[in-house]
């Protein structure tokens, strides 16, 4: 299977329906990294690899208009944590007919330029491929088959709250990335993070 057919039948999620605490609050999408909010950086290196892309985020939707994406807010109360922001992306994922959904955190300005290939390339059968650097598991960077949006679903009303309990229950391939010379997967938490995140970015601009 090409890289153009994957991205034919492959959509994505930007996760941004966190509550920041670490930060004080607020929309860490909207933090500015190399003069650019995160979100730019992230939909930037996604594009190219989906068919279309959505942002999850809770409260006023107007605050994302200038992106030009769909919103979708958690339909499960109690902020339920990335999982919730994983359902509403594989229903409107399915509600679009693609049979694929891949998951990125929205303050992960680094990620890979080859990640949704690789992630297909690692499902070795499985409905579920989930991204690594230097081998731990990033839970919120993976691939799912929209097919598990009920079963999802179920389990979040549950009371599942895990996203690695869950996807193991249901096997997943695993994708793995160096992190020299950085992380790919590095993502801001903190104001320390974001400064972080500036020296990489102005690094990697200023590379030959």
């Amino acid at each position: 299977m090409t890289e153009t057919t994957l991205a034919e039948k492959t959509l994505g999620v930007l996760l941004a329906g966190g509550l920041a605490r670490r930060m004080g609050g607020g929309d860490k999408p909207l933090v500015r990294v190399a003069g650019r909010p995160l979100l730019d950086h992230v939909i930037e290196r996604l594009r190219p690899q989906v068919a279309a892309m959505a942002l999850n985020a809770n409260g006023d939707a107007a605050r994302f208009a200038p992106w030009g994406l769909p919103v979708l807010a958690d339909d499960v109360a109690g902020n339920p944590g990335p999982l919730a922001g994983v359902l509403v992306g594989l229903d409107w994922a399915r509600a679009q007919g693609a049979a694929w959904l891949v998951s990125v955190a929205a303050d992960t300005p680094f990620i890979p330029p080859d990640l949704v290939a690789r992630l297909h390339a690692a499902r070795g059968g499985h409905p579920i491929a989930v991204a690594c650097s230097g081998g731990r598991t990033q839970p919120t960077v993976a691939l799912y088959a929209t097919a598990l949006a009920p079963d999802l679903r179920q389990s979040l009303l549950a009371g599942e709250r895990k996203i690695d309990r869950w996807t193991a229950r249901h096997g997943e391939g695993r994708a793995d990335w160096p992190t020299t010379p950085f992380d790919p997967f590095f993502n801001v938490n903190t104001q320390e993070d974001a400064e972080a995140a500036e020296a990489l970015a102005l690094r990697a601009a200023a590379a030959p």
